[in-house]
């Protein structure tokens, strides 16, 4: 049995991997700002940067998937929120288990592909550059503030994700009930390429970088199958046998959610998991018509 900390425990990703850890015999703690009556809690405040470090000690691997959600328009205070929730935690947790005399082997940090910036039709791999924008520019600090950990020598894994398709959290269930009365639609040109992977998936990811000790640095958390925009609209609708007829235009999802809408909506992000396929590694659902059924059952 192995002691996993995670931040995050309560939420869509964490949630899921925290109950897969323990039905597996593991032990969990989660990082909080408060007591959990459910399991084991560390307290931090990355914000004051407050943590316990000793509260660490024993773990064997910590996995940090905790911050803002990127969801909505982008106030001032909104960016602050969301670049500081990941760039002030991931800080505070990789200078803490660099000081501890028996750190964890490795430390998993959630990152995103929006790292890239707007690819077009590009393939996009670990070995990619970065892009522009301001998702980019916090992804690139986010990853780097792991950087105490790494000088350490803890190994770390800097997941990649791209859209996590499950059916209590994430994106899709805001959009299942607009495409349930037919009213869902290609956003844009539609032509984009979108990113994803099902939550299942996603927690296997996770579950291989902590036990591979071949995984090292940017790891794309994706499926092999990324799809253009309308594909997805296409097979969303037929999955749920209702039509797609109503396109969003660009210029309304930017009235409606300014900058934000050409990162998360209208940019192109056709990328691959260079690295979890040269390591052989299994998808459940590497396609988005099984990973739709597989959701939706």
């Amino acid at each position: 049995m192995v002691k996993v900390v995670i931040s995050g425990a309560t939420g869509f990703l964490g949630g899921e991997l925290a109950w897969r850890l323990e039905d597996l015999g593991h032990r969990v703690a989660a990082l909080s700002r408060r007591h959990r009556r459910e399991r084991e809690t560390v307290i931090w405040d990355p914000n004051a940067g407050r943590l316990d470090a000793e509260s660490l000690t024993g773990a064997n691997a910590v996995v940090h998937l905790a911050g803002e959600s990127v969801a909505g328009r982008w106030t001032k205070a909104r960016r602050r929120a969301i670049r500081d929730s990941r760039v002030l935690g991931t800080a505070l947790l990789a200078r803490s288990l660099a000081g501890l005399a028996a750190p964890p082997r490795v430390l998993v940090c959630a990152s995103g592909v929006n790292v890239y910036g707007h690819g077009g039709d590009a393939v996009l791999t670990e070995t990619s550059p970065s892009g522009n924008g301001f998702l980019a520019g916090v992804c690139r600090e986010w990853e780097a503030a792991a950087d105490p950990a790494r000088a350490a020598g803890i190994r770390v894994v800097h997941l990649r994700f791209g859209l996590v398709l499950g059916r209590d959290g994430g994106a899709l269930p805001r959009m299942l009930p607009l495409f349930r009365l037919g009213l869902g639609g290609v956003l844009g040109s539609g032509r984009q390429y979108m990113s994803w992977i099902t939550l299942d998936d996603a927690v296997g990811v996770i579950m291989r970088a902590v036990e591979d000790d071949s995984l090292t640095g940017p790891v794309n958390a994706v499926a092999p199958g990324p799809v253009t925009n309308r594909e997805f609209t296409r097979t969303l609708a037929r999955a749920l046998r209702r039509p797609a007829v109503l396109p969003v235009p660009a210029a309304a999802l930017r009235l409606a959610l300014g900058r934000a809408a050409d990162e998360l909506l209208l940019s192109s992000l056709r990328v691959q998991p260079a690295v979890l396929q040269a390591s052989g590694h299994p998808f459940s659902t590497p396609d988005l018509p099984s990973a739709l059924a597989a959701v939706l059952a």
